[in-house]
């Protein structure tokens, strides 16, 4: 009940509320049941993995968050989600975003051959490696805003959102690839006039030289400060928590918090976490 706690305190009047979350591990299972049966079954595109799984982790989020909630006429749905990404994004010319298992060389130029996958060496093994474009638009955006205005929590965006791009008119196309999560939350939470950022990861607070011998925490960082370390954080985890809530930090004129579930209370007043302030 770690993540309805959180919720609480996040939100303790019970106003609206929007609950994104990941998938990786999800997807990574799915891609391991697709590779052990793919002489039998045709392989699904990541847009259709995408949407399995806030399918199946929106179901167990809102059962959870509905049995722990202490607000009874609050509603708590899951809301399947696209995200429109534009195809001549750069990152459909280089695909850097890790999916799935590791694999030996040999097995790895195999699934090449035959998928005409991307894989790419690391200090694991091979890995396959997909385009991860930025996130351009929600589009139930409008239906997300109707129930956070009553009063309802609503888990949106997950894994990032299903990757489509638009054809002419109303025309929507699912995409190969996979979308941040955080950037769209931090998109979706500029779209919706949110008060506030919360952004819940596995350590306590963005740290200067992280894992070294002088790592220490950053309770605060300013937008030039923090556009400075982007760069210098790691790409798959921190760098785009921090550039998430610079985002909406610089679009809204409010702060975003950094940090994890143990230190959250903390951190809402300022004594732990990381600040993002505009």
């Amino acid at each position: 009940m770690a993540l309805a706690a959180a919720l609480r305190l996040v939100n303790p009047s019970g106003e609206g509320l929007v609950l994104v979350h990941g998938n990786g591990p999800q997807v990574g299972m799915i891609l391991l049941r697709i590779e052990a049966t793919q002489d039998r079954i045709p392989p699904e595109p990541l847009d259709v993995l995408v949407a399995e799984t806030q399918g199946s982790i929106g179901y167990l989020l809102a059962r959870t968050i509905r049995s722990a909630s202490a607000h009874p006429n609050q509603y708590v749905a899951a809301v399947m989600t696209q995200v429109v990404v534009d195809g001549s994004d750069p990152a459909f010319a280089q695909p850097a975003k890790p999916v799935g298992p590791f694999y030996g060389e040999e097995e790895a130029l195999r699934l090449r051959e035959i998928h005409g996958w991307d894989l790419a060496p690391g200090a694991g093994g091979w890995r396959r490696v997909v385009p991860s474009p930025r996130p351009l638009e929600v589009v139930e955006i409008g239906l997300v805003r109707e129930a956070v205005a009553e009063g309802h929590l609503v888990i949106a965006g997950g894994g990032g959102g299903i990757p489509v791009r638009r054809g002419r008119g109303r025309e929507l196309f699912g995409v190969e690839a996979v979308v941040d999560k955080d950037l769209t939350a931090s998109l979706m939470a500029v779209a919706l006039g949110a008060e506030r950022l919360v952004i819940l990861t596995e350590v306590d607070a963005v740290y200067r030289d992280f894992g070294g011998i002088r790592a220490e925490p950053i309770p605060h960082l300013r937008p030039e400060d923090a556009r400075g370390l982007i760069d210098l954080l790691p790409p798959g985890s921190m760098g785009p928590k921090v550039e998430a809530a610079l985002s909406f930090a610089e679009a809204t004129g409010m702060g975003a918090l950094i940090t994890d579930v143990d230190h959250l209370g903390a951190a809402l007043v300022g004594r732990a976490g990381t600040w993002i302030l505009p």
